[in-house]
């Protein structure tokens, strides 16, 4: 039988996923496209996570699609509430009919002499080969290893009699009530779990090597509330949506720019919320910049009023090694546990394990250069969601799948088949992820880079990419555009620049 074809294959059921196949319903109604999801349902990220307390930690007026208003009463979200909202989004646009559930993408070639790429999948239920062809490939897979989160070495963890879990894979048969909890970590999904398994455990501890910088926001937005009582949802979400960006742009770059500034705020912040005398320089100071990595949220401060009550503590400190009934630290201490969390954190792995050829060659993806931050040199035909790294993923998300709706219309206007992303002219080269977090440091050399200067340079700024993408020119020096059997992408030679920002 002949392989399936298809104008747009989409790679991911999750937010990205359903955000994608609802933009071309929207925008190319006329393009045929089909979604491959190794999963059994819709819903990504937030449908794998079922820890206690799992949330958002971005607001869901800017979490939430730029096409459909977020009308639930909390902006920071939890779990079921979004995944509800994503399946019905894909409803209300008819995407499930356009899914093959349990089809994990494997690789995929790119021939330029018919314009298609072949796509290699295979069923997780039967373990059956599937073929299909695309015009288009668009991996919204997101970059997290769902199979395996990450968790470093752990001394003498074998003499442990409690129970170990790993929040990306939380056991439906625990329970934690009455129970000592030690959770591993200090970053957002430490800081969920605290609060939201102190309200029937025994005591939990959040047992941390070094802190992370946490903000408390309001669960529900005041304006949002004011406007949607005079206002249509249609009305109030733009409202809402854009005050947020703003003022998440201003905190960040305060924070980018005014370092020492924003670092006394949150720790006065943190201070007043937490008991007279408190540590808060040892256990709510990280050593490192604001934004160098990820602000954590706590939705109405629920962590520091958990540590404030009493139901949790903070300890900092090493593992020494794990003993029958708790951690035993560098200090000497022995922190009692019958359950270990470990939020240690996640690995990363790009395109979801999906590996592309081009015309026989394998794709090296380190050395290919993101353009705009969503297209790869030298691959035809192709494009990738990675949302951004200080505000909320969909607002990115949004942004690309808009842009790849733009570049099918425009092939489709001047009788062109194929767009591909040419390297820079410069040798400069900076990692696609500017964040120092351990997920990202750890798989840094598996990803594609980004050039340090536009359109190859990505940008933190939202209201800068909605000119770009959405108002800015489809066709640079970043691109070119062909038919069919026509020579995608010369190469170039790098040429030096005499800096980089690395």
């Amino acid at each position: 039988m002949a392989p399936d074809h298809v104008d747009v294959l989409i790679v991911g059921a999750g937010l990205s996923g359903i955000g994608a196949a609802c933009h071309l319903r929207r925008d190319c109604p006329d393009k045929t496209y089909t979604v491959l999801e190794a999963r059994d349902a819709i819903g990504g990220t937030w449908d794998l996570f079922r820890y206690p307390g799992i949330r958002s930690d971005s607001d869901m007026f800017t979490l939430g699609y730029s096409f459909r208003p977020w009308t639930a009463p909390k902006a920071i979200a939890d779990g079921t509430t979004i995944r509800e909202y994503v399946r019905e989004t894909a409803q209300e646009y008819d995407v499930p009919r356009h899914i093959r559930f349990r089809h994990r993408v494997l690789r995929a070639e790119w021939d330029s002499a018919t314009a298609r790429w072949t796509v290699h999948a295979q069923r997780t239920d039967t373990a059956e080969s599937v073929v299909l062809t695309c015009s288009f490939l668009f991996a919204c897979a997101g970059y997290y290893r769902y199979d395996k989160g990450y968790t470093p070495p752990l001394p003498g963890v074998d003499a442990y009699a409690g129970r170990l879990v790993h929040p990306q894979h939380w056991p439906d048969d625990l329970d934690h009530t009455g129970k000592r909890v030690v959770v591993i970590g200090s970053g957002a999904t430490a800081v969920t779990l605290v609060p939201a398994l102190a309200g029937r455990a025994a005591h939990v501890t959040m047992l941390q090597r070094s802190p992370s910088y946490i903000m408390a926001m309001p669960a529900r937005d005041r304006l949002a509330d004011a406007l949607r009582r005079r206002l249509p949802a249609t009305a109030a979400y733009p409202v809402v949506r854009w005050k947020n960006v703003l003022l998440s742009t201003v905190n960040f770059q305060l924070s980018r720019r005014a370092p020492g500034l924003a670092r006394r705020v949150l720790r006065r912040a943190a201070r007043a919320r937490l008991p007279v005398g408190y540590d808060v320089d040892r256990h709510f100071s990280p050593r490192y910049d604001p934004w160098d990595q990820r602000l954590c949220v706590a939705p109405d401060g629920d962590l520091f009023t958990a540590v404030r009550d009493g139901t949790a503590s903070v300890v900092t400190d090493t593992i020494d090694t794990f003993t029958t009934h708790g951690v035993r630290l560098t200090s000497g201490a022995e922190v009692p546990a019958d359950i270990v969390v470990t939020a240690t954190g996640l690995n990363l792995l790009a395109l979801g394990g999906l590996t592309l050829r081009v015309d026989g060659a394998d794709v090296d993806l380190p050395n290919t250069v993101a353009y705009k931050g969503m297209m790869l040199s030298g691959v035809p035909n192709f494009a990738l969601t990675v949302g951004y790294t200080n505000a909320s993923w969909t607002l990115k998300a949004d942004l690309v799948a808009g842009y790849v709706c733009r570049l099918l219309r425009h092939l489709d206007r001047t009788g062109q088949q194929v767009v591909t992303p040419l390297p820079p002219p410069d040798s400069g080269r900076v990692p696609l992820i500017d964040l120092r977090s351990g997920y990202v440091l750890r798989a840094v050399d598996t990803l594609p880079k980004q050039g340090v200067t536009a359109p190859w340079r990505l940008h933190q700024n939202y209201a800068r990419d909605v000119l770009l993408m959405r108002h800015g020119r489809l066709t640079d020096e970043g691109v070119r555009f062909s038919r069919a059997g026509e020579v995608t992408a010369p190469d170039r030679t790098p040429r030096p620049v005499a800096s980089e920002r690395r």
